[in-house]
């Protein structure tokens, strides 16, 4: 992706706008997590309750947890340090900054440093934070071309960066710090073995 083309979506993030971009998995939808009207457009065009279904939020390093995050669990702490970056979204306590809407009314906030370039550089442009929910509509195939989020979503989405296609494969595993022992909400592309490797024990 161009620099060019990195500006041009950070310049329809800051204007409230939704765009979609690849990452180490699957296609993705971002827009910026502090804009209420941009998230709850989000959960329109995915066709998802915004009643039950928090979305996650991918960052560019740790730091930016400050703005988004209460505490930091010491089984938190072991798994970001073995599993960041990677396919990895770590469930925290929000800070009451997030909007409750971000949150589906959890108090609770998904949160993944990825691995993949091309997203980090997209995350630099825009200057902080963005939601990371797959790209296509709520029960569909999830996208690993441009084309399939072009036709999934098409004139929804404001922007689709083309960074050819993604690996596919499994979703990010999804692990709850919140709760003694962690959870494990979703297992993906980081197996349960290796969550165990790291932290000794989950819920059963």
């Amino acid at each position: 992706m161009t620099e060019a083309a990195l500006n041009q979506a950070a310049s329809v993030v800051r204007d409230g706008g939704v765009i979609a971009f690849p990452t180490e998995t699957f296609y993705g939808l971002g827009v910026t997590p502090w804009d209420s009207a941009a998230v709850q457009r989000l959960f329109a065009l995915k066709g998802r309750s915004s009643a039950s279904s928090p979305i996650l939020v991918l960052i560019r390093h740790r730091k930016e947890l400050e703005s988004l995050i209460t505490e930091i669990s010491p089984s938190a702490e072991l798994l970001m340090k073995a599993c960041w970056p990677g396919p990895l979204t770590i469930v925290f306590r929000a800070s009451s900054k997030v909007p409750p809407l971000l949150t589906a009314g959890t108090g609770t906030i998904g949160i993944r440093l990825s691995a993949a370039a091309s997203l980090q550089w997209l995350l630099d442009a825009v200057g902080g934070p963005l939601t990371g929910t797959s790209a296509n509509r709520s029960g569909a195939l999830p996208a690993v071309t441009a084309q399939d989020v072009q036709a999934s979503l098409g004139v929804d989405v404001d922007l689709i960066l083309d960074g050819g296609r993604t690996p596919g494969g499994f979703a990010s595993t999804v692990v709850d710090t919140t709760v003694m022992p962690v959870r494990l909400i979703r297992e993906g592309a980081l197996s349960r073995s290796a969550v165990l490797s790291v932290i000794g024990t989950l819920a059963a």
